[in-house]
């Protein structure tokens, strides 16, 4: 197979599970951004955590709403829980890799604020644990998450909201997580400050 074929076959996979995600996702990506965009504009904010690629797209999220998406408008209050390596690596190395992101929850976390927490299968220890603890602290969560939904969906509480990719392959449920982050924030941009 030419290089040329490989390429194509990773836009054709990747316009494949878009289009299936299409059909399935579009009400509950509105629901997540109505979520947050009511919890923003009644002060609360938004906490995102995940691992590798998941961490990039917590970052990825939370730079949008700090500064900006499409429009010029007021920052928005969002962290992401995966930025500060002194905290990261004390909190994994005194405790454990699994309470990175919880901790943080504990510490900054209020009732009524928002995790979102993204993981490709579900199953990220660290992440299920976060949600654990957002509960806890009575915050609504907000999942991405891709293939059966792993351990993550089985906490989805009444007010949670799960966004799973119709897919298998880690690569590609990437690659819709990253479009169903641009819909958040362009939907809450819209909601907050485009008069919708």
């Amino acid at each position: 197979m030419s290089l040329d074929n490989i390429v194509k076959e990773h836009f054709e996979a990747s316009i494949e599970a878009k289009q299936r995600s299409l059909e399935t996702l579009i009400p509950t990506i509105a629901k997540a951004a109505q979520l947050c965009a009511q919890q923003l504009s009644s002060g609360q904010k938004i906490l995102s955590c995940g691992n590798g690629g998941s961490a990039g797209d917590a970052q990825h999220f939370s730079s949008e709403l700090l500064n900006r998406y499409s429009m010029e408008r007021p920052p928005l209050p969002a962290v992401a829980l995966t930025t500060d390596s002194s905290t990261l690596t004390s909190i994994a190395n005194d405790y454990s890799y699994e309470e990175v992101f919880s901790k943080q929850i504990k510490a900054l976390g209020n009732s009524g604020d928002i995790l979102l927490a993204i993981s490709t299968s579900g199953n990220s220890r660290n992440v299920v644990q976060a949600i654990e603890v957002a509960h806890d602290r009575e915050m609504p969560v907000i999942s991405l998450t891709g293939k059966d939904g792993g351990a993550m969906a089985t906490l989805m509480r009444p007010g949670d909201i799960e966004i799973r990719v119709p897919s298998d392959v880690t690569a590609r449920i990437q690659e819709v997580h990253l479009v169903v982050i641009h819909c958040l924030c362009d939907l809450i941009d819209q909601q907050l400050f485009g008069g919708i």
